[in-house]
Parts: C-alpha cells; structure tokens; sequence
C-alpha cells in the first residue's frame, strides 16, 4: 500500500505481487527449523545436485582483511605519492640525468719566429724531437705539420651523464660525450665537417662503493681522483682502473679532515708476444681544513709511477725477414703522447740503415717518469658573495736522470727540464649558475720537458703537452640560470729546444683565443 501511495507501484502490480509474498511467508516457519541446525546443517544443493559451499565470514575477520588492505594501499599511495601536487615517480629520487653543451669559437695564433715544419722534420732527421706531430712527414718527407699558418675554427661540446643510487652503499655512473677516439683529454668537435653526424663517445662507466662513512672506493673508467690541477691532469681527462679514498674526520678538531687516495690504472694490456703491459700506480695524502667559517684549506702529497712507458731501441728486427710479431712495443704512440717531452727513435738500427722514412718513424719516451706533485688550495669567503680562490702546484719528475737516458738511448738531452709549478688565483662566485653571476681568473704555468708526462696535461695550453711557459687570463658571466658566457686567453711558448737543438736556440709560441656559451641541465 505504502508503495502504491508513493507512485513506485501500480495499484495493478501491487495486487499481482500479494499472491507472490503470501507464499513467501507461509513457507518461512518450515525453514526456520533448518536454519537453528547452524554448522551441523548438510550443505545446500543447486538444482542439478551438486554441493554448493557457501563460507561464512565472521564480522571481526572482515573487519581485520579490510583494515589489513587499508593499511597496505595507504603505504603504496604514500610510497608512489598518489595525488600529491607536483610529485615523481619515487625511482627519479634514485637516478640523476645531468648534462651540458658548449659551443666556442677559437683562434689560434701561431708565433713570426716558429721553425717551420721542415725544421722539424729535418731536425728529427737526427733521432730526437719534442713535437712529433710537428715533425711528422709522409714517405716522400713532405712535412705534414702546422707552426705558423693561423687557425680560426668553431666548435662544439655536449655532454649527458646518469648517475644512479643502487642501494644505500653503492652507485653507478654512465657519461657520454663528443670527441674522438684517440683524445682522451679533449671533448670537443671541430665543426665543419661536410654536416656528417658526430659520435657519442662513452667517457665515464664506473661503479662506487661506500661500505663506511669514512671509504669509498671506485672501479672502471673514473672521474680523476687525485686532488690535482691542469697541469698535470687534463679536467677532461677520466682514469680507467680503481681507486680507494679513506677519509678521517678527527674528533678534537671537526673541521680537520685527513685523507688518502690510492690508485691503479692500465695505460696498455700487452697480449704476447708484447710482454711488458704499461700502468699508473699513486698515491695521495692530505687533509681539508676549515680553518674558520670563511677559510677552507686543502693540501695534499702525490707520488705516481708510471711503469714501462720509457722507450727503448727496438731489437725485434731480422735484416731479411723485416719486423718481428712485437716490434713496435717500445714506442709512445700517436694516439697517446701529445708534444713536449723528449723523446728519440726506437727503430733499429738495421731499419734505420735500410733507408727510413718519415712516416715509419717510432718514437719513444726518452725519461722514465715518477713524478712527485705537492698541491695546494685556499678559498676564502671574507666578502661572501665574491669568494677569492687560490691555487697551486709543483712537479718534479724524480725518475728523470740525464746519464740514466744516455746509456739507455744513446741520445742527450742536457738542456731537458724535470720541474715544474703552477700559481692559479680565481675571484668572484664559487660557481656560474645564475644571472649576475661572474668569475674573473688568472695564472701562470711553468711547466719542464719531462716534468709530468705530456699525454694527460691540458689540451689548449699552447695547443697542449709540456716544456711551455706562460699565463691564461678568463673571464664568466651568467645569463641566467645554468648559461653563461666566457672568454679565455692563453698565451704560451716553449722553455726547451722543441727539436732537441739547444744550440739553434729555437723556439714555438702561440697565443690562443676562445669564446664560450654554454648550457647545462
């Protein structure tokens, strides 16, 4: 009737559905009986005979399942961070993508009173040099090299790294960059080149492991992990090996912190018939100081070895049959060195004799090198924002000895240089990040022959290597956030006879002129 009055029934359908609901209730006392029976009832069956089980679910395990669930979808939304304005997935907070691009035009200066590349060459003639690639010729002794034509060029940089936290104690790293090959110490791209695609190079591939607080340790092809500068390693340049770093906070002084670094790294694995395998093998000690809210200092002591470098007059020669399955093990490879330290030919003699031409030359390390470094830094904050930054450095090759080389090599090398230093002094923001931001720096490098060996040392110092002397002025200046314009000047010029004639009294100069825009993210 209710129904009916409300307008959901008819009074039609109200009178068709009594007949329906009597039945219903006349039947409900025989059913009560089974009912009370409870957990001793038979089960019920369908209409084709078979059991149907149907559980009963007390209200106190409901209760407990839906909490349970509650509980767990709570975590996971927390977790995943479920409608949270502005939130990422949690791995993003795992890896870090980071990268930047330069472009930059450079001019290169080359000075009125360089030798020429026939001087070099013909002086090479002799069995020694300091510049190979100046003296480089083809097998007709046409000089192939450039000391004084002028060179302007564009280029270009872009770098992309990956940096991801594996779990509380352990890291891996991936950066690719331009580049090519055979530089190990420069990652640009001379632009120019008929449009064709340029490579990605991988750089960096390293994991790092931290078992303590106070160690670290990292294998495979590493960021530098010396406290060093330019000098001696090129910032470009990444280590491929291992190396552990312990540091010790000391708890009478909190802002003293000594550390030690040290390091193995394969320069060439020598399959046989190569018998001798070439390696780097230092080790750094040190400490940071804060000696007060606004001076940091840092100083660390270095001794590397480099093992089997040194060159040696290559005996795997027969008159007849020519070069043996090993000859050529003793030389400093193109590839490898870049200008600067002495070095003499390693063919044999009987190739030699034989008529040899430029393009056949195999030129090796005339000095062993275990060089000794004592590096040092100061940043002070006094004027906060503006930070005044000193730095320097001072090499002297402790395996280099002149009588040592002469009855190794048969050459001289008396006007070669074992020592060198930089002084370094940089004012303004700590870092180019934002607008507004600048940098103003200065130094001046000396830097011997066979002081440190040329294949790691910057690559635009005087176009690269050792045995230069000069000064390098820079300038940087933030646009925005993460883009900044700068300017470098390099001026540098040779120390020591680059030909290995002190009595010719020649010299190689030239001053370089670079202009950067870079971005990073």
């Amino acid at each position: 009737d209710a129904l009916v009055k409300g307008g959901v029934l008819t009074r039609a359908q109200a009178d068709a559905l009594l007949p329906q609901a009597q039945e219903t209730a006349a039947a409900a006392p025989a059913a009560a009986p089974a009912a009370a029976a409870g957990w001793g009832a038979p089960p019920a069956a369908d209409a084709t005979g078979n059991v149907v089980r149907v559980p009963y679910v007390p209200q106190v395990v409901r209760d407990q399942i839906r909490d349970e669930v509650k509980e767990e979808v709570v975590a996971q939304a927390r977790t995943e961070r479920w409608g949270v304005p502005n939130s990422v997935a949690e791995w993003t907070d795992r890896i870090r993508i980071e990268g930047d691009t330069r472009l930059r035009y450079q001019y290169d200066d080359y000075g009125n009173g360089n030798p020429s590349p026939e001087d070099f060459l013909i002086a090479s003639l002799g069995g020694q040099t300091r510049a190979a690639d100046f003296a480089a010729g083809t097998s007709t002794g046409v000089a192939t090299g450039n000391t004084q034509d002028n060179r302007s060029r564009e280029r270009v940089r872009a770098r992309l790294a990956v940096t991801a936290k594996v779990n509380d104690w352990m890291s891996a790293g991936l950066r690719l960059t331009t580049g090519n090959g055979n530089d190990r110490v420069s990652t640009n791209q001379t632009l120019g080149q008929d449009f064709n695609k340029y490579t990605f190079f991988l750089d960096r591939a390293f994991i790092k492991v931290d078992p303590t607080e106070w160690l670290s340790i990292s294998g495979g092809r590493i960021p530098n992990p010396w406290f060093s500068t330019e000098m001696q390693f090129s910032d470009s340049l990444n280590f491929e090996g291992v190396a552990a770093t312990a540091r010790w906070p000391t708890l009478g002084s909190p802002g003293f912190e000594p550390f030690l670094t040290a390091g193995y790294f394969p320069i060439r694995e020598d399959a046989p018939p190569r018998a001798d395998s070439r390696s780097l093998i230092g080790a750094q000690v040190g400490f940071q100081w804060d000696a007060n809210p606004t001076t940091r200092v840092k100083l660390g002591l270095a001794r590397y070895s480099y093992r089997d470098l040194q060159g040696k007059v290559d005996p795997d020669y027969d008159a007849v049959s020519g070069a043996g399955a090993s000859y050529g093990q003793y030389e400093y490879g193109q590839g490898l060195r870049q200008r600067g330290n002495s070095l003499f030919l390693t063919n044999n003699p009987l190739q030699v004799a034989a008529g040899l031409t430029p393009n056949q030359a195999l030129w090796g390390l005339s000095s062993e090198f275990t060089p000794l470094a004592l590096t040092g830094a100061v940043e002070l904050s006094n004027f906060s924002p503006v930070i005044v930054m000193l730095s320097g450095e001072v090499v002297k090759n402790t395996a280099y000895d002149q009588s040592e080389i002469l009855s190794r090599t048969g050459f001289d090398v008396s006007d070669g240089k074992d020592t060198g230093y930089i002084l370094r002094g940089v004012v303004g923001a700590q870092e180019i990040r934002n607008r507004g931001d600048w940098q103003f720096g200065l130094s001046y490098r000396y830097v011997g022959s066979d002081a440190v060996l040329d294949a790691f040392t910057d690559s635009d110092f005087g176009l690269g290597g050792t045995n230069l002397e000069g000064y390098t002025f820079s300038a940087s200046y933030g646009l925005d956030r993460n883009a900044s314009l700068g300017v470098r000047y390099l001026s540098a010029k040779t120390i020591s006879s680059p030909t290995v004639q002190p009595a010719a009294n020649d010299r190689f100069s030239v001053d370089i002129f670079q202009a950067d825009f870079n971005v990073r993210f």
